[in-house]
């Protein structure tokens, strides 16, 4: 028993020896923390790190600070202690670890371009001894708009970002014109059309800029921001050279007049577009990768024309098709030309259709079956899953391991020789 006692005794003598060796330093997992880059006053994610001590003693810390002490906006907080703006005396036994967490909320700058952050955490040893770990990010001003509401005729127009809260709500009788400018909705966030929607170069987006794994930012990912709801009645949406992408119903309209040109829908979470009993122009679009439909129009009246419907939506593999045409309480009127619509499945065309229905698909190529009733279609490649160039390698870029897409038409397509499919120079 008194060997037994000596041995403990001895093994906590060694345990709680502390060198003020020179020569013993700290390990950290990573010398320098990369934040993602970040909009000015908006509150970073929470990132970390560990601090190993890997010496046979232990090493006492006589403080961790920050170097530029609050000018750079990070916060800190060290095995369980916040840094305000220094914390002293702290210890790591021998062998064992602490863990680092750290934030950061950036200040507004002069630029309206990224502008690199940073600042060094500073470990002083009891030793004297001083090492350091890199804090950097990227701070990116933007405009923000907290519940919009559009009463009368509006224009946004910004070089900056403009970050959505809560989301735009355009009220009957108004008109809201966005132009040359990229909108960053916050999550739940869309935009409410009552009155009208006009569009010109827009980029429409989920507002995180921060990624899921090191491989997929968030803005590869579905789901996040709400979308464009144009209700009925309403004076219509205009969109021309636009991209929505990452919503949850990308654009739904009902009863109401749509125009889109040269725009691009990806990667929605529900609907690409989904249209009832409105009036629909569709010319030069893709609609692309959307959890239900790419393109549902229901009792509408429409035109679509040299447009691409690709429907490889990754997420689930219960995805809905690429496109749903269907007579409801009114008869559909459509009339699609030069498109290419195609997909993962071996049918991504359904159409629920009486005899008053109206539709005539001309000089397309369609990834379904060809149908009985073929009068009203003219000039159709019938794609099959044996055909040599079909789905996915009829595409310029489909990497779909990185979740990266580029749905313009490759040559060697036999839709490219037939002027079929979306052409970014139109």
């Amino acid at each position: 028993m008194f060997i037994a006692a000596l041995a403990l005794l001895t093994a906590c003598s060694d345990n709680d020896s502390f060198s003020t060796d020179g020569s013993h330093r700290l390990s950290f997992s990573a010398d320098t923390i990369r934040m993602d880059t970040l909009f000015s006053t908006v509150p970073s994610s929470t990132y970390t790190f560990w601090v190993h001590n890997r010496t046979n003693d232990g090493i006492r810390l006589r403080s961790v600070r920050l170097e530029r002490s609050g000018q750079s906006g990070f916060r800190v907080n060290v095995d369980g202690t916040f840094l305000n703006p220094v914390a002293t005396n702290m210890e790591i036994r021998k062998g064992d670890s602490i863990r680092v967490f750290v934030e950061v909320t950036t200040f507004e700058n002069i630029s309206n371009e990224p502008q690199l952050v940073e600042d060094n955490l500073l470990f002083t040893l009891e030793s004297g001894v001083e090492q350091k770990v890199n804090l950097r990010t990227y701070s990116w001003n933007a405009q923000q708009l907290k519940q919009l509401t559009v009463k009368e005729n509006m224009t946004l127009e910004s070089e900056v970002p403009i970050v959505i809260y809560q989301g735009i709500q355009v009220d009957k009788g108004a008109t809201l014109t966005i132009k040359n400018t990229t909108l960053y909705f916050h999550d739940g966030a869309g935009i409410d059309v009552k009155g009208q929607l006009k569009a010109e170069q827009v980029v429409f987006r989920g507002d995180r800029l921060d990624h899921m794994f090191d491989y997929l930012p968030y803005d590869r990912v579905s789901g996040q921001w709400r979308g464009i709801k144009v209700f009925p009645k309403a004076a219509g949406c205009t969109l021309d050279n636009c991209e929505i992408r990452n919503a949850m119903d990308a654009l739904h309209c009902d009863t109401t007049i749509v125009n889109l040109t040269n725009t691009v829908v990806h990667n929605s979470n529900g609907f690409g577009l989904w249209a009832h009993d409105s009036e629909v122009k569709i010319e030069n679009c893709v609609f692309s990768n959307a959890k239900n439909d790419c393109l549902a129009l229901l009792g509408c009246q429409a035109t679509v024309n040299q447009t691409t419907l690709a429907q490889f939506y990754p997420f689930s593999a219960n995805r809905g098709i690429a496109l749903r045409f269907a007579s409801t309480e009114k008869n559909l009127q459509l009339t699609c030309t030069n498109t290419l619509v195609t997909g993962y499945e071996d049918d991504v065309v359904m159409g629920d259709v009486t005899e008053e229905t109206i539709y005539l698909f001309e000089n397309c190529l369609l990834r379904t079956p060809e149908p009985k009733n073929i009068e009203f279609f003219k000039e159709i490649i019938w794609e099959k899953k044996d055909d040599e160039v079909q789905g996915k390698k009829h595409f310029v870029l489909f990497d779909d391991d990185n979740l990266l897409y580029d749905f313009d038409i490759k040559e060697e397509s036999p839709a490219y020789e037939k002027n079929i499919g979306r052409r970014k120079n139109l």
